[in-house]
């Protein structure tokens, strides 16, 4: 017993030494190339910053001039996002980098923070952490410049409070994660499904009346109503503010403009080559939102499947909206990336399963970024190329997510959180 006891305390001191270096390290990685992405500006052809970094800090130079953020081209976001980057005009352009950098750790140490409420001990959270602290991916996307970590940190934080029980907080983070940008809004299937009352409702009487509003009193309980209302508030009360100041640009930039958006630039969506080819369609508009159907039929299938596993449930949800969006770029990763650490306890896989699915991710990538390189920089016309890899990509995505599928073991629910 006291053998035990004795190998548990020092697996937890470790686990501590590890993320006390683990972090800090990360977050030094991720200054560093923020510092070398100045050096490579300043002295090479192609930029380390990345272009919607130029359009954040453009957007929030006209907010300090006293003019919207509307009056830069291109800039397709909250003006919040805008108000948060005005300190890239009064202290140093690289303010917003050091802020998505930072924003990048503190969503790992949620994370962990979620790992060990799922029963890992400290040494086993903090190497699934590495998943994402380490990984070159978001590394390179917030030291770039990508306000991506932001949305990450909003989306685990509302996690993190339902799983605490925290409607409120979970309420006010999701109403705000959904303003900054729309796909948490097919989190609220799962979330509802997830706060409905399991009391049936055994004083409802004759039967028929009964099977018709048993699934209604579930799902109208305090929970719902209260985390629904909230949510909404926060939502709209943003709206509100941003609409008094901005007018119509604003709805039009940060939200009809990403419902109606038929990008016709390769990107790694499967639809991206026929939307290119019917840009001038009278039937553009409506294959633009007829693109929706497929996801709309998936995201419901699996939060009826899997909205008793928070976790899951969104990595599937974002998963699919990815890979069946009609728009679909590599930073979109991050947003079911973020997500892979959490599950992965989940996940029965051997090293070599795990080492497998991942290549295969990998080459699929490889495959499509080779004919887009010819057709971006050489001016060679790869679309059906380019069209057909992203056609294996999906295939390639949706492989990844039955294997995951299948080999999913139902996590126990989230404990009281052990002292680190």
């Amino acid at each position: 017993m006291e053998e035990s006891y004795s190998s548990a305390m020092w697996g937890c001191i470790l686990g501590v030494l590890q993320c006390h270096i683990l972090f800090p390290t990360a977050f030094f990685l991720r200054v560093l190339l923020v510092f070398y992405g100045v050096y490579q500006d300043k002295t090479m052809l192609v930029k380390y910053t990345d272009i919607d970094y130029i359009v954040f800090t453009d957007a929030a130079r006209f907010i300090t001039e006293g003019f919207s953020p509307y009056e830069r081209a291109t800039y397709r976001y909250t003006p919040l996002l805008a108000w948060l980057l005005t300190p890239n005009i009064y202290l140093t352009e690289l303010y917003g980098k050091f802020l998505f950098v930072t924003c990048d750790v503190i969503a790992a140490y949620f994370m962990y923070k979620m790992l060990r409420l799922q029963g890992l001990d400290a040494s086993r959270a903090c190497w699934y952490c590495c998943l994402w602290l380490l990984n070159p991916l978001p590394i390179t996307v917030s030291s770039r410049g990508n306000a991506e970590a932001v949305l990450v940190v909003l989306v685990l934080t509302t996690l993190y409070c339902l799983y605490k029980g925290w409607l409120v907080m979970a309420a006010v983070l999701y109403g705000l994660s959904v303003h900054m940008k729309l796909y948490p809004i097919t989190y609220a299937l799962p979330i509802v499904l997830s706060l409905q009352n399991e009391k049936s409702h055994d004083d409802i009487k004759p039967m028929v009346l009964k099977s018709l509003l048993q699934p209604f009193c579930r799902l109208l309980n305090w929970r719902v109503i209260t985390f629904g209302t909230v949510a909404a508030a926060t939502f709209i009360a943003l709206g509100f503010v941003f609409y008094q100041r901005y007018g119509w640009d604003f709805l039009e930039h940060t939200y009809l403009y990403h419902l109606t958006r038929r990008d016709i630039r390769h990107n790694f969506s499967p639809y991206f080559y026929m939307l290119y080819l019917s840009a001038e369609s009278d039937w553009s508009f409506v294959l633009g939102l007829a693109v929706f159907i497929p996801q709309l039929v998936l995201l419901v299938s699996v939060s009826l499947a899997y909205y008793k596993d928070l976790a899951f449930c969104w990595f599937l949800h974002t998963v699919v909206f990815v890979s069946f969006n009609k728009v679909c770029t590599s930073q979109y990763f991050l947003w079911y990336l973020c997500l892979l650490p959490l599950i992965m306890p989940s996940l029965v896989f051997s090293w070599k399963q795990g080492l497998s699915l991942l290549s295969m991710w990998f080459a699929g990538q490889a495959l499509w970024l080779s004919p887009a390189y010819f057709l971006e920089f050489e001016g060679i016309n790869t679309f059906i190329i380019i069209w057909m890899a992203g056609l294996l990509f999906l295939v390639i995505n949706c492989s990844i997510l039955m294997q995951m599928i299948s080999h999913y073991q139902k996590v126990k629910p989230p404990q009281k959180e052990k002292p680190d």
